[in-house]
């Protein structure tokens, strides 16, 4: 079977893009090849109840695309990182609170054996951190440091680093809390050529789910609503873009 599947696109707007934001203007796009191998169901595409049924298996529109060097062919954008923070409790403490600090707003005191879910709670309740703004794992403390990933509205950003005060720890010998990066934000994810953003796919396309390549059109001059995509983006994580493109966001 032909990897290839045909593709037809006109030029007006439907319902499948509701991340285009203007119906007048410029809106150029070129026909590209995509590398169905680099894209993730659910993510990327929805997927057929019976995928015998060629046609079947949708790729969602306005996904941010860049170009494999390799190969010439289009994957999804590689984005950015996102900071991961880590928190130790040193000195064996048996009692007392430590409290972080993020861009000068300080937490409530957290226990000295906080699981990663108070130390979240903690942080949620802090005027500058909103629910699902940061993700926490590891701990129990003192024994296990506690993780935290910076997301929601600081996805892919270089954020200040957390400063920790463990005055209020007792017990053990000199507790003492720490933070440090383990991952800075907004560095490129990937190196294959995908960290430069290309552009963004134009229509939903349909694919048999066998094939590796399927055709679809990249819009590389336009306007988009950036909180519409398909997949999280922020244009201000953007590191770099291809020759050419011209896309303005809302």
């Amino acid at each position: 079977m032909n990897d290839f599947q045909p593709y037809s696109y006109t030029d007006s707007v439907t319902a499948d893009r509701p991340w285009l934001a203007s119906l007048v203007g410029v809106q150029d796009t070129n026909t590209i090849t995509l590398d169905l191998s680099k894209f993730v169901a659910g993510t990327h595409y929805t997927v057929s109840a019976n995928p015998l049924l060629q046609g079947r298996t949708v790729m969602k529109s306005g996904i941010p695309l860049g170009k494999v060097t390799a190969s010439g062919l289009y994957a999804p954008y590689g984005g950015t990182s996102s900071e991961l923070q880590t928190v130790t409790v040193t000195g064996t403490p048996t009692g007392g609170t430590y409290t972080l600090t993020f861009s000068g707003q300080t937490t409530a005191g957290i226990p000295f054996n906080a699981t990663a879910a108070q130390v979240k709670t903690a942080l949620e309740a802090l005027s500058n951190i909103n629910p699902g703004d940061v993700v926490v794992a590891g701990g129990p403390h003192p024994g296990t440091a506690v993780t935290v990933t910076f997301s929601g509205q600081y996805a892919g950003d270089n954020v200040a680093q957390m400063t920790a005060s463990g005055a209020s720890l007792t017990g053990g010998t000199t507790p003492a809390v720490a933070v440090a990066t383990t991952t800075a934000g907004g560095a490129d994810l990937a190196t294959d050529g995908t960290q430069v953003l290309a552009g963004f796919l134009v229509s939903e396309i349909s694919f048999n789910p066998t094939s590796t390549k399927a055709a679809g059109a990249l819009l590389w001059r336009g306007e988009v609503f950036a909180a519409k995509l398909p997949v999280s983006f922020d244009p201000a994580n953007v590191t770099a873009t291809a020759p050419g493109v011209n896309v303005h966001y809302r």
